[in-house]
Parts: structure tokens; sequence; C-alpha cells
């Protein structure tokens, strides 16, 4: 029986792999029982690298070529079997094939936001996303530590354990950047190097190289992000308060029309149509010139601001209803609307 299936077993005598493009980083060579032919060829590729276990050990490691398979190209196999030097038999091992190339375009994000600590605003809250790309650099490492005997390990197989080492070294990487919080979304590529120096050694651990990582975007909380958009303004306008101010007036403005839109009710709704929403930041602007000029001169200029100039008598009386509508709402007292009226009416003369 012993010479029966001795005489029924094949002996393989080219071992391969020809990468079919499927995201597979390590293959089992199928053996089904059979032995590999002693003095046959493999096939190690470019973007490959194989791996030899013997009764559950690595044995030996080959690199891109065309390897014959003997006692010379297999010493360590050769020990583990102590295999006289002229044995020329059949031998039985697991073969591994590892793709090296390099895995592009993996994608890494943060599902919630990861608090981070910084030290002007303590405790903050981030999102962001972007991608990486690795490969296989020791497959011995790759397959004792994550592989193992499985006949497929795939690019998806891994992507969850990669994805949480890069999410779990973010706090690393926004300490070791030096840059601001609220800088980090102007310094994306400032933070993607830090993130890679601060996750390399975690891949490397697994047999694998990180070669790049790219930060596509950086989500700052609400009230941050205001922050930043009012210091991106002060950049526009330098030192120049006049200009500073018109930003903050023309800022100000969609949310004054979207009053009057709504309805003209309201506070907001009245002063638009006032014309306020118009001279609010000219006022403004006039006011903090004039005070530090002295107080007499802001005095005058902000009550020749405030004043209407050059009405109609149609606009005169226009706004005189306006004041009429606020005091009856509660918003003018009787004082002030007569005060009002009374300096309109001196615009008919």
């Amino acid at each position: 029986m012993a010479l029966m299936d001795f005489i029924k077993k094949q002996f393989i005598d080219i071992l391969e792999w020809i990468e079919s493009g499927d995201g597979t980083l390590a293959w089992r060579f199928p053996m089904a029982g059979n032995e590999i032919q002693y003095g046959g060829s493999l096939t190690v590729r470019e973007s490959q690298m194989a791996v030899f276990v013997n009764e559950g050990k690595v044995a030996d490691v080959f690199g891109p070529g065309m390897h014959k398979l003997t006692t010379q190209t297999l010493p360590v196999l050769t020990y583990l079997q102590n295999w006289d030097k002229l044995f020329q038999s059949p031998f039985k091992s697991d073969v591994y094939f590892f793709s090296t190339r390099q895995q592009i375009d993996r994608r890494w994000g943060t599902s919630q936001p990861v608090t981070i600590r910084d030290k002007d605003f303590g405790a903050v809250r981030l999102r962001a996303f972007g991608n990486y790309a690795y490969r296989i650099s020791d497959p011995k490492l790759f397959h004792t530590s994550i592989s193992g005997t499985r006949d497929r390990y795939t690019v998806e197989d891994l992507d969850g354990q990669l994805r949480g080492l890069m999410l779990q070294h973010i706090s690393d990487a926004v300490a070791q950047s030096g840059v601001p919080f609220l800088d980090l979304a102007a310094n994306q590529i400032e933070f993607a190097v830090q993130l890679k120096d601060a996750t390399a050694p975690e891949f490397a651990k697994l047999g694998l190289v990180l070669e790049s990582v790219t930060v596509q975007n950086v989500s700052l909380p609400e009230e941050l992000q205001k922050i930043l958009d009012q210091k991106i303004g002060m950049g526009m306008v330098g030192n120049d308060m006049g200009k500073f101010m018109q930003y903050q007036t023309a800022q100000a403005i969609p949310k004054f029309a979207e009053g009057a839109a709504g309805g003209g009710s309201g506070v907001v709704g009245d002063a638009m149509g006032l014309g306020a929403g118009v001279a609010l930041g000219q006022v403004m602007a006039q006011q903090l010139s004039q005070g530090l000029q002295g107080g007499a001169v802001a005095t005058a200029g902000a009550a020749a601001a405030a004043a209407p100039v050059g009405l109609k008598p149609d606009e005169v009386m226009a706004t005189i209803e306006k004041l009429a509508d606020l005091k009856a709402k509660g918003i003018l007292t009787e004082d002030e609307f007569t005060l009002k009226k009374a300096e309109l009416l001196k615009k008919l003369v």
C-alpha cells in the first residue's frame, strides 16, 4: 500500500505565483499532499518574496529571482531535516508567497472626534481623514505575526488593524508637530509627516514599511473654526482697523438682510428698514478713530454720523412711521421717540 501511495503521489518541480491584482498580500502554494521535487525551480518575481515553512517553523526566505531547490539553496531546511549532502529525494514543505509591492490609497479617518490636548485651548476634539501606503518588508515577521497558515491573506483583512494604528497616534502627531491646534488645518503636510513618523514603528512590528501618509482634511470644532475665520480676516486686512471694521460689517450685513427678508419683524428687520445695517460699519469705524483723537472730536463725529442727512419729505415721514412702530413695540421710549421725531422734522425745513 505504501508503494502504491508513492507511485500515485505527484512531485512539484515548478513553484511560482502570478498575482491577480485582487489585493492579496500572502498566498499559500497549493500542495494537496504532494512533495517538492529536489532540484525543482522556484520563481520569485520582482514584487514578491517566498517563505519555506517546515513543520511550523520558517526555514528559508527567498527574494526575487529563479532558484534551483537543492541542499545548497536550502541550507536552513537542510539543517532542520539533517539531510546528508548527497540526499536528493523529494521533500515536503509549505511555501508562501508574499506581495512586496506598495498597497496604495488605503484610507484612514476618524469615525468619532478624537480628543486632543492643546496648550492654547486645553482639550479639543478633532476630525481628520486621509490615505496612506505601505508594503511588506519582512515576510518572515509578517507570516509569524499576521498571516500565519491561512491560504490567502488580503489588504482588506488588514485594513481595520492599520487604520486603528493610524488613529491611535494622532495625538502624538499633533504634539510632535509643534503646530498650534488652530493652525493644523493650514499645516496638513507637516501634520502628515509627524503622523507617519509616529505610526511607522508600529507598522514595522508587523513586518511592514509605512511608505507615505497624506492628510486630506482636518475639521476643527465649530467654535474654533470661527476663531480661525476671524484670524484669516485679520490677516487679509493687516493692522488697518478701518479695513477690519469694513470686513466685520460686510460679514454682518447678510445676517441683517436675513432678518429683513423674514418679514422685517423684530429689531433686526426694523434696523434694516432704517438703513442701520449700512451705516453700522461707518459709525463704528468713525467712533474708534475719533476716540483716539479726543473725546470732543469723537462726540461731534459720532453725532454727525448718526444723524440722517439730506432726507426727502417722504423719507422723513417713512422713518417717523418706523420709529413709531419701534415705540409701540417698546423698543423706544416716549422721550426717545419725541427727540428723534423732532430731529427728523427739522430736515423738512
